[in-house]
């Protein structure tokens, strides 16, 4: 229970299904980046009467806060469920670590799946296994469907623009059969509903949009921080024509068009980060990958076989699937040919996210993308 709207209705919805249900509240421990340095800012009266320090901090911004878990404990004293605070701090370490060097590699990492997989659908298990809890929940939206054979399968939300099944990629398959998903067949409206005729303090409570161990906009100074120093270099064209220079490797990802500052007389994007010389290589629009990948550390969720099948392929949670066919490489690896031209684009192609196969709504697996 993280204290916000989803899981606290995914709890209830549990508790009136007849499950008895113990909440968990993760906590990260200490902030990722000591605090900038400067005066205290405004105290801000948050919703629900929390009184909140407002300056810009480093830690903890997206869930799992001081407030956050005040509003789990009230959500769970109000549906009458005990609540634990796990300290997952090493854990979440781990987490910040993988989010850094990616970006020190050229690449640009996802540390919520990392988290889904490592810590909600990892760690937890055991904490399950310890109470002798049978499953473990989530307000993740995303269906968790038993096939005619018996088989749990994950397929898309119910609300599209909601779907949250592309970060349960990573999930490892022998946990499906005792993962819940309650609100995955609800509307992000019916789920505030259900909150609020409930009583919950949690209902009208704004989503939680960053990441949570940084705040918006101070991931370049995390990476900095955790690997000690930002890695400055030189914009370059792809024949190696000097441009400018750029503040850190960090500050960008592939496709990117916007933070270059440079006054060329067209756009231009991301094509390639060169993490061993800190090159950011710039060109036109057509110049960035998004035609085919190769990924690693694939999960299949499904069998695919090892023969080249056609599926949908989505390469950035903000964007939708492209079709694409999917040749399998070996244990672990893949790769994916985009077969819907540029009405049909999956967007630049970015090393380090992920790239997640589905067969319509129903998720079938996925991998990290090497390039």
């Amino acid at each position: 229970m993280s204290g916000g709207v989803d899981s606290s209705v995914a709890a209830s919805l549990l508790v009136d299904a007849g499950y008895e249900c113990v909440g968990v509240f993760m906590r990260h421990g200490r902030p990722a980046l000591p605090p900038e340095p400067g005066p205290p800012g405004p105290l801000a009266i948050l919703p629900g009467g929390h009184d909140a320090d407002a300056r810009r901090t480093s830690g903890h911004q997206g869930c799992c806060s001081v407030t956050d878990a005040l509003d789990a404990r009230r959500v769970a004293d109000r549906l009458g469920i005990p609540l634990f605070a796990l300290d997952l701090t090493d854990d979440f370490s781990q987490i910040i670590d993988y989010f850094a060097t990616e970006y020190g590699r050229g690449r640009t990492p996802n540390p919520c799946v990392r988290c889904n997989t490592w810590i909600k659908f990892g760690r937890l298990f055991d904490h399950a296994d310890a109470i002798g809890a049978t499953h473990v929940a989530t307000g993740h939206y995303a269906r968790l469907i038993h096939a005619a054979n018996g088989r749990p399968q994950i397929f898309r939300g119910h609300d599209a623009a909601r779907d949250q099944s592309y970060v349960l990629f990573d999930v490892s398959p022998e946990r499906l059969g005792r993962m819940l998903l309650p609100v995955g067949g609800m509307s992000k409206d019916d789920v505030r509903r259900r909150a609020a005729a409930l009583g919950l303090i949690t209902a009208d409570k704004p989503d939680s949009q960053e990441i949570c161990f940084v705040a918006s906009g101070e991931h370049a100074r995390l990476v900095g921080h955790r690997l000690g120093g930002s890695r400055a270099g030189e914009i370059v064209t792809q024949d190696g024509r000097v441009l400018g220079q750029h503040p850190g490797i960090e500050h960008f990802t592939v496709g990117q068009r916007h933070g270059l500052k440079l006054a060329v007389g067209r756009p231009l994007y991301v094509v390639r980060i060169e993490p061993d010389t800190c090159r950011i290589v710039v060109g036109d629009r057509d110049e960035v990958p998004d035609t085919e990948l190769v990924a690693g550390e694939a999960t299949w969720l499904e069998p695919v076989g090892d023969e080249p099948f056609a599926c949908l392929v989505q390469c950035r949670a903000q964007r939708g699937p492209a079709p694409a066919v999917v040749t399998p490489l070996g244990p672990g690896r893949f790769s994916a040919r985009f077969t819907g031209g540029p009405d049909q684009s999956p967007g630049p192609i970015s090393p380090g996210q992920p790239a997640v196969c589905y067969a319509a709504d129903r998720l079938l697996g996925g991998g990290w993308i090497e390039g």
